[in-house]
């Protein structure tokens, strides 16, 4: 038979025992180190100087004095002096300087802001997820910050048929959406009733060209400022050459108006 018990190693009063009050004592002082375990801080690594009786410390890295060689125990000030604890895994501790319980992982002792939170469904403000919106949050706004510089939001698909997009939605009706849905060019599509989506915009992956599947309202076009920039020069072959009305091409000579389907007309450029 061993001496002390196997979990928390408390000595055991053996039989024909002398002075068992003493074995008795050490049990107690033990329990009273680890249950509703609270500590006052963890990165010490020297004693302070002018500690009280009961006072509990978990032991920090690099510890020196009394404390050398103890680091990560709980240390306990008592009448005698400083004794230790030694954790296992799964124990926990409050710590009071910080407001936060720590557990020991078998190595070190962790909080629960430096671990990997891993959760199947996540909730927050009362919003209830389920198997498809797997975080679910209710809340007036969601703030994503940089954490020092910058900052990117990815949505990542599997394969160029699938889809990843931000989806707006009325009353949890569809109402607007952008993203590559179904493919890899960037798309902003809309609907009335959730249920056809029109194309607004289709921003081509290959070309970085966009086109307007359901045309574009054109009778005005206001541009705030006192010029306007068309940034690479066009010459139509010809009077007859493909266009569309409205179309406006440049180059160092001539300024290009379509005026009707595969209908130009050019003004002459000239230096004042």
């Amino acid at each position: 038979m061993t001496d002390t018990s196997p979990v928390l190693s408390m000595p055991f009063i053996m039989p024909s025992q002398a002075q068992k009050h003493v074995t008795h004592n050490e049990a107690l002082r033990h329990l009273d180190v680890i249950v509703q375990a609270a500590v006052i801080d963890r990165d010490r690594a020297a004693p302070p100087a002018t500690p009280q009786i009961g006072d509990r410390h978990i032991v920090g890295s690099g510890a020196s004095g009394a404390w050398a060689g103890r680091a990560g125990d709980i240390a306990l000030f008592a009448a005698d002096g400083w004794q230790f604890t030694t954790p296992s895994g799964g124990w926990r501790v409050h710590v009071l300087q910080e407001g936060e319980t720590l557990t020991h992982d078998g190595n070190v002792w962790r909080a629960p802001s430096e671990s990997t939170l891993l959760a199947a469904q996540l909730g927050i403000g009362g919003a209830a997820p389920d198997e498809t919106n797997r975080l679910a949050v209710s809340a007036p706004a969601v703030l994503l910050n940089h954490a020092g510089a910058d900052h990117q939001l990815k949505i990542n698909k599997a394969a160029p048929g699938d889809t990843a997009s931000l989806l707006f939605q009325t009353g949890f009706s569809g109402r607007a959406e952008m993203g590559l849905t179904g493919g890899d060019d960037f798309e902003i599509k809309v609907s009335d009733d959730g249920a056809i989506f029109r194309q607004a915009v289709v921003a081509e992956a290959s070309t970085g060209l966009a086109r307007f599947p359901q045309g574009a309202r054109t009778a005005a076009l206001e541009v705030e400022g006192d010029s306007l920039r068309v940034t690479q020069p066009r010459t139509p072959g010809s009077a007859s050459d493909s266009g569309a009305a409205g179309q406006i091409a440049w180059d160092a000579d001539y300024v290009y108006v379509c005026v009707a389907t595969d209908t130009w007309k050019r003004a002459a450029l000239s230096s004042w």
